[in-house]
């Protein structure tokens, strides 16, 4: 058995349909259909059922999908270990990140790493902080940045950055009405009371920006009007810029607009910290301790 096989059997169970699961592995849906029956004819067993609403794996099919799993994890584990060894003269780091954080960091990460290691690839993998835990657990990232506390990590994750919530809004939008100057900067902050009668636009409840914003809401014991509960976060941004209602970002994620108004929230301001993740009891591969300092680097240059 090839070790594409294995890839072929995982993908086909994580995407549940044949076509879906073909689409990301770049091939006909034919030839991987093809692959799939004459793979389950070799083994005298079927590995997935087939319903009307795609595949799923068998009993058995669970168990042989996770020993495919747990030896394509090894396989890479031997890889990376064999390209420390030659220096990093070739490789591979599955790097973890939020599509929102990405979007104003990520370029740079890998514009520096590979001015430094030309023949490492990096295969970026875009989800929420929680997410990119559980995919860190499973094994699936070399390194990942996630948002703090961690819920199910623990000693993997070093401190990153502090970072700080903020409230965003168009310049015109009336809210800014109720916004007071930090004294010694152009800066402002804003106290909650005085926004929730305006709409806010929500990131979902598994996000960490989402589950933030509405605890220090709740926390205040104050009613809020939101009518859309699952935006994500550059979304709820976009929405906000253009006067729609009012969002929150990250400082990090804070880039400068004509017609933006960012605030802090209170006087002291909320925070949280970044934090920098390496999967559980795994191997750290000398490729993604190289790409660790580069994200450090980056992110000093970040202001927050």
């Amino acid at each position: 058995m090839e070790m594409k096989e294995f890839v072929y059997l995982i993908t086909l169970a994580e995407e549940g349909n044949i076509s879906r699961a073909a689409e990301r592995l770049y091939m006909a849906q034919s030839s991987l259909s093809q692959f799939l029956q004459q793979f389950e004819a070799e083994l005298g067993v079927k590995l997935f059922i087939r319903t009307s609403k795609g595949i799923r794996p068998t009993h058995n099919g669970e168990g042989f999908i996770e020993h495919a799993r747990s030896m394509l994890l090894e396989y890479q584990r031997a890889k990376n270990e064999l390209w420390d060894n030659e220096n990093l003269t070739a490789g591979k780091i599955i790097f973890g990140i939020s599509t929102f954080r990405g979007l104003r960091a990520l370029p740079r990460i890998l514009k520096t790493f590979y001015e430094r290691y030309p023949n490492v690839n990096i295969e970026v993998v875009e989800e929420n902080s929680m997410r990119l835990e559980e995919l860190l657990i499973e094994g699936k990232l070399d390194l990942a940045i996630v948002a703090m506390p961690a819920v199910k990590l623990k000693n993997e994750v070093s401190i990153l950055k502090r970072d700080e919530i903020l409230l965003v809004a168009n310049k015109n939008h009336p809210v800014t009405e109720h916004m007071h100057a930090v004294e010694g900067t152009a800066d402002y902050w804003i106290d909650l009371e005085d926004t929730v009668q305006y709409e806010y636009i929500m990131s979902g409840y598994d996000t960490i920006l989402g589950s933030f914003g509405r605890e220090m809401l709740r926390g205040r014991k104050l009613k809020w009007t939101s009518f859309n509960n699952n935006i994500s976060a550059p979304m709820a941004v976009a929405m906000a810029r253009e006067g729609l209602g009012l969002a929150f970002t990250y400082q990090s994620c804070a880039e400068v607009y004509d017609n933006v108004q960012y605030m802090r929230i209170g006087e002291e301001g909320a925070f949280l910290d970044l934090g920098i993740a390496y999967p559980s009891s795994e191997y750290h591969s000398k490729g993604a301790r190289e790409l660790e300092k580069v994200v450090r680097e980056v992110y000093r240059d970040i202001r927050i």
